[in-house]
């Protein structure tokens, strides 16, 4: 696994490189996965990496875990407070018909990520995503939100390597031994949302038994959200090419 944090770093670099940007810019929760990113881009670029807190109606604990995990990184950090941006949108949209509380809660996840963008287009940075193997698989992210990144260096490391790597990196206890929760819905969990265990999903990414029951919820995850792994769908013919 250290060899893999200093892989990641170079590939970091190299990405950053290729697209004639300066650093990388990340939005920090309080959770394991963005304290680990965190930490990895401080090492790719100490002085060109950005953390950004955003809470938008996010309970105190989280705000204060995602102050920790920068401190603690030595990380240049912002915070900014979306629940007034929050509250003026949804009026607007609720003018006119009522909004579910999952799209409440997905707004919340694309409002930070137009957030990170309009600061690391100001600093020409890369947003640097969070999502691991786990979440990439079963879709457990929102598009063009936590999703909307230009970068994921966590994508083939499972729930449990994330762990290990931020025990490697010194992130605080605290952090690790957090429940996982995106923190877009009160008292609301991971696992309890997905209908799944991460460690039946890691049973799964690693070909190994796991009950009917998960395996059916996995596979069910997977192909709803397949549309979130792909690029914008295009039609397959131009127009002279109609017949």
């Amino acid at each position: 696994m250290e060899k893999y944090i200093t892989y990641l770093v170079e590939w970091l670099q190299i990405k950053v490189k290729e697209a004639h940007a300066s650093g990388l810019i990340v939005g920090v929760s309080g959770g394991i996965d963005s304290a680990v990113v965190a930490n990895l881009i401080k090492r790719a670029f100490p002085n060109d990496s950005l953390g950004i807190i955003m809470p938008c109606y996010s309970s105190a604990e989280d705000v204060n875990d995602a102050k920790l995990v920068v401190k603690e990184a030595n990380l240049k950090y912002h915070e900014i407070n979306l629940d007034k941006t929050f509250d003026i949108l949804i009026a607007e949209l609720e003018s006119d018909s009522e909004v579910s509380k999952e799209a409440k809660a997905n707004t919340k996840a694309r409002l930070r990520m137009s957030t990170l963008y309009a600061l690391a287009q100001s600093n020409n940075y890369l947003v640097v995503g969070t999502d691991n193997a786990c979440e990439w698989y079963t879709g457990y992210f929102t598009k063009y939100g936590d999703g909307g990144v230009d970068i994921a260096p966590l994508v083939h490391l499972t729930k449990s390597q994330v762990y290990e790597m931020a025990r490697i990196l010194g992130i605080n206890q605290k952090i690790i031994d957090k429940i996982p929760s995106a923190g877009l819905i009160d008292n609301q969990s991971d696992e309890d949302e997905m209908q799944v265990t991460y460690v039946e999903l890691e049973a799964y990414l690693n070909n190994e038994e796991v009950s009917q029951k998960a395996k059916a919820r996995i596979e069910q995850l997977h192909q709803n959200s397949e549309h979130k792994r792909k690029i914008i769908a295009f039609p397959e013919c131009e127009v002279s090419e109609v017949k």
